[in-house]
């Protein structure tokens, strides 16, 4: 009911991929470049680009970091005001074309690492498989899930709690049929302001920037 909602509000505003796409083409930059850039397969990232795909937020963040963007580029999510946030007053969001529904707990301030969010996930959710910087600390609130990390299959019921490295390759689903409601916190940046694209592909926001670049040769090569 609530995704559903939030879909309606949705209407008329640009999908994720179209956005994306307008944007990798705008700092000229080809899929390969933009999946080497953000850690994502090329052929992921095509799907989300033609609305075959919705990104999780995690994903979409490194999609955003790697376009020199921030999130709120993409998403329109409601940023607390204060440090305290009451559970009758946080506000909804989800990503266009997602069923998820995301609660934004952490805020931002000078020097903060974390990022937390309350999230509902609904039956026969099932996630892209992802990488990434930092790490994670997931708990099951309600319902169950069903976790995968480094090829490792768990089921996570209520109460349960799983740490990681976010760079061990990790997927979840909800193969239930009842909504499961997590608590996330992690280290990855999401609404982070100073949404910077990596050095590595700095050199690559220029058209042909990730082709190799020919060296003149030197008198020896020319001799040979």
């Amino acid at each position: 009911m609530v995704a559903g909602a939030l879909a309606k509000e949705e209407q008329g505003h640009p999908k994720v991929g179209s956005l994306i796409r307008a944007r990798r083409r705008q700092q000229h930059m080809t899929l390969m470049a933009l999946g080497e850039a953000a850690a994502v397969s090329v052929g992921y990232l095509s799907q989300v680009e033609r609305d075959h795909a919705t990104p999780s937020l995690g994903t979409l963040a490194q999609i955003a970091r790697a376009l020199g963007v921030s999130i709120e580029y993409f998403v329109s999510a409601p940023a607390p005001h204060t440090a305290l946030s009451r559970a009758e007053g946080r506000n909804r969001f989800s990503i266009d074309g997602s069923s998820i529904v995301y609660e934004r707990l952490g805020t931002d301030f000078p020097g903060s690492q974390l990022s937390s969010f309350l999230m509902i996930v609904p039956p026969g959710y099932r996630s892209e498989v992802v990488a990434h910087e930092g790490e994670e600390i997931l708990y099951v609130l309600d319902g169950s899930i069903t976790q995968r990390l480094d090829g490792e299959e768990m089921v996570m019921e209520a109460g349960d709690s799983l740490h990681f490295r976010g760079n061990r390759p990790h997927s979840w689903s909800n193969p239930t049929d009842r909504p499961a409601r997590l608590l996330w916190t992690g280290t990855l940046a999401l609404f982070r302001s100073n949404a910077r694209p990596r050095p590595a592909v700095a050199a690559k926001l220029k058209t042909g920037a990730d082709k190799p670049v020919r060296k003149k040769p030197t008198l020896k090569e020319k001799r040979t």
